[in-house]
């Protein structure tokens, strides 16, 4: 993985050919980026990650052998991945940030919001394409987070309920994960709260420790399941 020094190390795990080499034409257009490797289906994927180590995997949902809600369970622990597909269901989206994704994009959000989740996967934060978070919030002002008509949710999801956390978040861990779930970085935190980025960082760890989450994104996660369990 990388070093830091080096240019960000990518994987591009999508079953059309003409994706991967647009999203390889994309990112090693940045100088601060390379494409080390490609995979056709969701177990090429995990293979190719284990033997190359790459600092971020893009996966796409549905790919042949493994689809990439499972590519994502086996690798968020070693690498940021990053879910980019066409289909935004929401059964996709909560399986993926429970799942450990560092990002999740639909493809129809365009070159730049590709290079910024990836800038953001490798920078600690996560990026969740607008429609989403936008339909994510919304389904929270719904009794019972029920989906809006049309949403594009799948009637059959059955995403767990919000469960406590192992330890009780103090007043200014649940401020900052209330902020981390509005989308906000660490920068932005610690600007608003008038505390160092890495004061905010050491308390996304505590948060992270005491709510189980993986990542930044399973914190918002927590978060918004709190708001629908409390309307």
């Amino acid at each position: 993985m990388s070093s830091g020094a080096g240019p960000v190390r990518i994987l591009i795990a999508d079953d059309q050919a003409d994706v991967r080499s647009a999203f390889r034409m994309i990112l090693d257009a940045q100088p601060d980026m390379t494409v080390v490797a490609e995979a056709a289906d969701g177990a090429a994927a995990v293979a190719e990650a284990r033997r190359l180590r790459p600092d971020v995997v893009l996966a796409d949902i549905r790919m042949p052998r493994l689809d990439g809600l499972e590519v994502t369970r086996q690798l968020a622990g070693q690498h940021k991945v990053i879910v980019v597909t066409t289909f935004d269901l929401d059964e996709y989206v909560h399986t993926a940030l429970r799942n450990g994704a560092a990002g999740f994009l639909l493809k129809r959000s365009g070159p730049v919001l590709l290079i910024e989740a990836v800038r953001a996967a490798m920078a600690g934060d996560a990026l969740i394409s607008p429609q989403i978070t936008v339909r994510l919030l919304q389904h929270m002002a719904l009794p019972g987070g029920a989906p809006r008509p049309g949403s594009g949710a799948a009637p059959e999801s059955s995403a767990p309920p919000a469960v406590g956390p192992v330890e009780e978040l103090t007043a200014r861990e649940r401020e900052i994960a209330d902020q981390v779930a509005d989308g906000a970085t660490n920068a932005e935190i610690g600007a608003g709260l008038f505390i160092s980025p890495g004061t905010v960082k050491n308390h996304l760890a505590s948060i992270q420790r005491k709510l189980g989450a993986r990542n930044r994104v399973g914190i918002a996660a927590w978060v918004w399941e709190q708001a629908a369990g409390n309307r």
